[in-house]
């Protein structure tokens, strides 16, 4: 009787060892997965200067939505955000990006300047690099989410402090149809 008692302890203290395991290989590719869109948007902000200096000649009028980037920007390196603020703020600074590009389309002396060509191509490169990078990061939060909510690792993610992770989520603003006779008009 105490052989199977002893047995069923260490098959016990192994399936815990395995899902423990298992809750921090996912936790580590969430983390992987969100430097990934920590080194893309590196990128961008690196881009933001130049792409600002080159607008400010043409866009005076412009100029509270450049303000409104540079200091998203700003916050962003500053490095003091968690997980979740960073998320929050990539996606204010993705929609400023987008309405600054739009705006912008409205002057024809710098939709011809060859800087601005090159530093849009740069950005929407780098928006799409962004967009994968966030696609494998909601991937990797939703298994790892998963993993900590499932019985029965529920019990023990909850016991050793493991938490959900928030997803990146487009803003209901965004969700909403383009008009593009607008923007030609």
């Amino acid at each position: 009787m105490p052989i199977i008692i002893l047995i069923a302890g260490v098959v016990i203290l192994l399936l815990v060892i395995g899902l423990y395991n298992n809750l921090i290989r996912k936790r580590n590719e969430v983390d992987f997965a969100f430097a990934a869109i920590d080194t893309q948007l590196k990128k961008r902000y690196d881009l933001i200067p130049n792409l600002v200096a080159t607008v400010q000649e043409y866009a005076r009028h412009e100029k509270e939505l450049l303000t409104k980037v540079v200091e998203l920007r700003a916050k962003a390196v500053s490095g003091n955000l968690s997980q979740n603020e960073q998320v929050d703020l990539n996606n204010q600074l993705s929609a400023g990006i987008r309405n600054l590009m739009v705006a912008m389309e409205a002057y024809p002396e710098l939709k011809a300047n060859e800087n601005f060509m090159n530093l849009q191509r740069n950005l929407t490169e780098i928006e799409s690099q962004i967009a994968a990078a966030r696609r494998t990061y909601n991937a990797a939060v939703t298994d790892f989410n998963n993993s900590i909510q499932v019985f029965p690792a529920n019990i023990f993610a909850g016991m050793l402090g493991f938490t959900a992770r928030q997803l990146f989520v487009i803003p209901e603003a965004e969700r909403q149809n383009v008009n593009v006779k607008q923007l030609f008009s």
